[in-house]
């Protein structure tokens, strides 16, 4: 499995609800997704507006079903590179991400002149950040999906997983 882009979207919710949280613009839920360079879903994940996405990365790098084996043994969950936005600048999460074999490309934030791992032919691959971009807009598309109106987050979840399911035949069909 060659790249992966990692990226997360903010939807908008009514009333409350388990996994959503505040926001400025008000409460929301906030959708962690992993695409392969097409833009077809790998993993997602799902949970409150309030959280970083440093923090929720763990949990959507863990929804990966694409296994991949570079040596005899245990087969591997994680892709070779990650691009992700300013959201996920932390070196230790870089740190982590390299010890696992994944090839982190995920530009420095202005405030932070330590980032590691900023080497600048390895960051022109970040112009591909569109593709996740485009598949949150293909998501969008789905007006379920556009304003939670669910209460449960396993309903809103089985609704995310249907409109991933779609996107994905849809790639496979052409």
């Amino acid at each position: 499995m060659g790249r992966v882009l990692c990226g997360r979207q903010f939807r908008p919710r009514e009333k409350g609800g388990l996994k959503v949280g505040k926001t400025k613009r008000g409460k929301g839920t906030k959708w962690m997704l992993l695409v392969d360079g097409a833009g077809t879903p790998l993993g997602a994940h799902l949970d409150s507006a309030s959280p970083a996405e440093v923090t929720l990365l763990e949990k959507t790098l863990a929804t990966v079903a694409v296994t991949r084996t570079h040596r005899p043994g245990r087969p591997r969950c994680y892709p070779d590179r990650l691009i992700a936005d300013r959201g996920y600048d932390s070196n230790p999460l870089r740190y982590s991400l390299k010890t696992r074999g994944i090839e982190p490309i995920i530009p420095a934030r202005s405030n932070n002149p330590r980032a590691t791992d900023q080497d600048g032919r390895k960051l022109r691959r970040y112009a591909h950040r569109w593709i996740i971009e485009r598949t949150f807009a293909w998501i969008g598309w789905f007006r379920r999906l556009l304003v939670r109106h669910e209460r449960l987050v396993e309903t809103y979840f089985g609704f995310f997983h249907v409109a991933c399911v779609l996107l994905t035949l849809r790639r496979v069909m052409k």
